[in-house]
């Protein structure tokens, strides 16, 4: 056996230190404190339809011919990670709406800021999509809205998604991958999201959008849909709603948190995004000329992945995404974000 030089040393150093920090950072999102629901949230609507177990720490939100349900969190925050392993509705969802976000709506009417992941079901036997929005101050009309696949089965068993959002960079996770960075840029300008904001989770009907454009509707004979959610985390600078007072140095400790735990993307992490992206994502805002014939400033297109496009956004069929073979369902392609 020869001997080990210094460079295959420094290599093999290299690659053990690189699988360090990204153990290290799933350990992060793993051992992140969860709270009961009672320590943080109360019922949105549909309170018969919202349930908790025993222990207060799961809780299950249904969908029936009467109602969705929901839940908010009980205060604002300024900035923060928000996370929560769900597990989704099974069987046949068309319509289906499960949404885990961020939103000040009830604060800001007409300029509210909002961070989404929409989760839409399907007909049986096809893939849930999932949705991320970036809405700032109003900017509603400027939809930053990202399609993906998922590359799992969510109905078969939870998983955990997490929204960090910090004064310069908002991340959403699917378990520990980032799957979209959005940092702050003087291109977003007040279309970044700065005001306190609450979290919410809820199941409704979409039928009229959620599902190729609203073609398939919610079948109540198979209701009810439920969703449910535990390991809730909330980690930042808590707000009162009615005291909604500047930030300015409240907050320096918990931002300073955040910062070192969630915000840094290491090399195998972005690594792990950029594959996300290219096999699982199916429609994006910047490539969807016939909604914004001008492009947004803070589109960063690369022209190889321009190709695999089409003009309304939506991914080309026979593209570069990985496409899992499905039962011959005709759903035609729709010229909006909501396929």
């Amino acid at each position: 056996m020869g001997r080990t030089t210094e460079a295959e040393m420094a290599l093999a150093m290299a690659v053990v230190a690189a699988m360090w920090s990204f153990a290290q950072a799933a350990m992060a999102f793993e051992n992140v404190t969860t709270m009961r629901f009672d320590q943080g949230f109360s019922p949105l609507f549909g309170e018969k339809n919202v349930l908790r177990s025993d222990d207060d720490r799961t809780v299950r939100l249904l969908l029936d011919r009467r109602t969705g349900s929901g839940f908010i969190s009980s205060d604002l925050y300024s900035h923060g990670f928000f996370s929560a392993k769900i597990k989704l509705p099974s069987d046949y969802t068309a319509g289906v709406v499960v949404a885990f976000y961020t939103s000040n709506g009830d604060v800001f009417e007409k300029n509210h800021d909002e961070l989404d992941f929409e989760f839409l079901g399907n007909v049986r036997g096809r893939e849930w999509k999932i949705q991320t929005n970036v809405y700032g101050n109003g900017s509603t009309s400027r939809g930053r809205e990202e399609r993906y696949l998922l590359p799992f089965d969510p109905s078969a068993e939870a998983h955990r998604y997490s929204i960090l959002w910090t004064e310069k960079t908002i991340i959403f996770y699917v378990d520990d991958t980032p799957i979209r960075e959005v940092r702050r840029s003087a291109a977003m300008a007040g279309d970044y999201p700065s005001k306190p904001m609450s979290l919410y989770a809820t199941i409704w009907d979409g039928s009229t959008w959620a599902t190729a454009g609203g073609r398939y509707k919610v079948k109540y004979k198979y209701a009810p849909f439920v969703a449910e959610f535990t390991d809730l985390t909330v980690l930042g600078c808590r707000m009162d709603p009615i005291e909604m007072v500047s930030t300015a140095g409240k907050c320096k400790e918990e931002e300073a948190k955040l910062a070192g735990d969630f915000v840094s993307i290491s090399p195998e992490r972005r690594a792990a995004m950029k594959a996300f992206r290219e096999k699982q994502m199916t429609y994006s805002f910047c490539y969807d000329s016939l909604r914004y014939p001008v492009a947004f400033p803070d589109c960063h297109v690369a022209p190889s992945e321009r190709e695999r496009f089409k003009e309304s956004g939506h991914l080309k069929f026979g593209g570069a995404a990985r496409r899992r073979r499905r039962p011959a369902v005709a759903v035609p392609s729709s010229t909006g974000a909501a396929e």
